[in-house]
């Protein structure tokens, strides 16, 4: 059986006039794609063997040449993909990046990272009352970070001393080795493992921080959180953050607000919303009742004839509308929502005068007003229901 040599063009993904610029750049960019430094899917580490057996070939004019002729130059056995062999094994996708886009010879222009580095972002959470949302505090608060090391001011070093250059990189802060591959010389860096890509070590450490420039410390600070913060928001406290190695600018810390559940009142964005238990006399006949709010005692009106499940909406009386600036932009409603209680237990006296109310009201048996206006109580109705 004539076995079918491999489309080496279909795998780059390339015309078959292409030009060495155009087949490198498809390489490059399925390289990037499907290394196994960055995909680790099995299937992704077979293309990429795949495409780079590809590259392999079509960028060695001779090879290129069998393949124009229909043949296959890596058809000679060998196991893997069909054959192919990956000639970037042991490489990293930084390796081969530097192998397209390194400087001429190869030389690495990294070159050691500084000691001092910006410090990392702290969280804290304080946990607020509703009437605390409201207002906004200020609160003290204990936090443990690491900060400047007062005895060596963030160098590392023990007084009267100072880092020496790595004797192992030269200062460089990174070894380099050679490796032969299509490409031909293949220059690649590694961090160096003495001074961790620092290019400097410090041969007698601080002794209170042992080097690292910073220590840990329990201090207290005073956080401002604005009027109208919500659960789950965070105030942010600007460099109150970790120092960073070496003395490093501290990172941030963030106030993250916890808002315990209020007994009365529910809360909604800027709006409050609570219940009102009215009796139904109250209801029927209007009244002017005390309301506590979070603002104090309010008076509500309640019209005559309120109906059980309405909602009065009190303008003005909710949270504080914070905005993303920090300021805030006016306050919510709070909604009341009127529950009429019917009552369970009557005397005969209370049960006589309500009796005595439906008939002056005109209203059947049971107490039931008429609901669609044609007359005809509870029983009546019923009755209609069964001659239909």
């Amino acid at each position: 059986m004539t076995k079918v040599a491999r489309d080496y063009y279909g795998i780059l993904g390339v015309q078959r006039n292409a030009g060495a610029d155009e087949i490198k750049r498809a390489y490059r960019k399925l390289a990037r794609e499907l290394h196994p430094d960055v995909n680790p899917d099995e299937e992704a580490q077979h293309k990429f063997k795949e495409v780079t057996a590809a590259y392999e070939v079509l960028s060695d004019p001779q090879k290129r040449k069998i393949v124009d002729m229909g043949g296959d130059p890596l058809d000679n056995g060998g196991g893997g993909a069909g054959g192919m062999r990956d000639p970037f094994a042991g490489f990293g996708l930084g390796d081969i990046m530097d192998a397209f886009f390194g400087a001429a010879g190869g030389a690495s222009t990294r070159g050691p990272r500084s000691r001092v580095q910006p410090g990392a972002d702290a969280l804290i959470r304080m946990r607020l009352t509703l009437e605390e949302c409201l207002t906004g505090v200020s609160r003290e608060l204990t936090v443990d970070t690491a900060i400047l090391c007062e005895l060596c001011r963030g160098s590392g070093c023990a007084e009267g001393t100072s880092p020496e250059v790595c004797e192992t990189c030269g200062g460089r802060g990174e070894i380099q080795a050679v490796q032969r591959s299509f490409l031909g010389q293949v220059v690649t860096a590694r961090p160096c493992p003495v001074c961790r890509g620092l290019g400097e070590v410090i041969p007698d450490p601080c002794r209170q921080c042992a080097g690292d420039g910073r220590v840990r410390s329990r201090r207290t600070i005073v956080a401002k959180v604005p009027p109208g913060v919500a659960d789950g928001m965070r105030v942010r406290l600007s460099g109150q953050g970790e120092v960073g190695p070496g003395g490093g600018p501290a990172g941030d810390l963030y106030v993250e607000v916890e808002e315990q559940p209020h007994s009365t009142f529910e809360r909604s964005g800027a709006d409050l919303h609570c219940t009102l238990r009215v009796p139904m006399t109250t209801a029927a006949l209007g009244a002017v009742l005390p309301l506590e709010t979070l603002d104090g005692v309010e008076e509500l009106e309640l019209e005559p004839g309120t109906q059980h499940g309405m909602e009065l909406v009190m303008s003005g009386r909710g949270m504080p509308k914070l905005r993303q600036s920090g300021r805030v932009d006016g306050r919510g409603d709070l909604h009341v929502h009127v529950d009429v209680e019917v009552p369970t237990r009557l005397d005969a006296r209370q049960q006589e005068l309500l009796r005595e109310l439906a008939t002056l009201r005109g209203e059947d048996e049971g107490g039931l007003a008429t609901t669609n206006g044609k007359g005809g109580g509870f029983f009546s109705r019923m009755r209609s229901h069964r001659t239909r």
